[in-house]
């Protein structure tokens, strides 16, 4: 099972990977981490691909997207995730992540950037604030017995 996490940074993406492999054990890649599969880039994205093509219908993959160019490298099968947060939260998660201080042009980014994945087509959607991340896990191990 592939899984595409979706989401603007400090939406919830990586706490809610954790809760997944945690629960049913999958390898979390996140970005661009999968440039260390080769030397070339073009290498790399297409070795990738067919990993996580190959884990569509075996291992357990989890794939932690917060660029849309990004999006294009889940193979068909996979299960997308859209996970949101409201913008005041991803400010406050970010100021954290640089020790307290948001500056104007990294706050002028994330304003920009909200809201970029809203009106993609997505299996589930999960809220990166108060989102319960149990029941998502449930029903993804119970759409995956069912598959085998």
């Amino acid at each position: 099972m592939v899984i595409g996490l979706i989401g603007e940074n400090c939406s919830g993406k990586s706490t809610l990977a954790e809760k997944m492999k945690d629960t049913f054990g999958a390898e979390i890649v996140t970005g661009k981490d999968y440039l260390r599969m080769a030397k070339s880039e073009d290498e790399a994205k297409r070795l990738f691909q067919e990993k996580l093509k190959a884990a569509v219908n075996g291992d357990h993959m989890i794939y932690v997207i917060s660029e849309p160019d990004h999006l294009a490298l889940l193979p068909e099968g996979a299960i997308r995730i859209l996970v949101s947060a409201d913008l005041d939260t991803i400010k406050d998660r970010f100021r954290a992540r640089m020790h307290g201080v948001l500056p104007a042009p990294v706050e002028r980014m994330l304003e920009k950037k909200h809201g970029m994945f809203d009106n993609g087509i997505y299996d589930y959607r999960f809220d990166g604030v108060s989102g319960n991340a149990g029941p998502l896990c449930e029903q993804l191990m119970s759409g995956c017995a069912d598959s085998k």
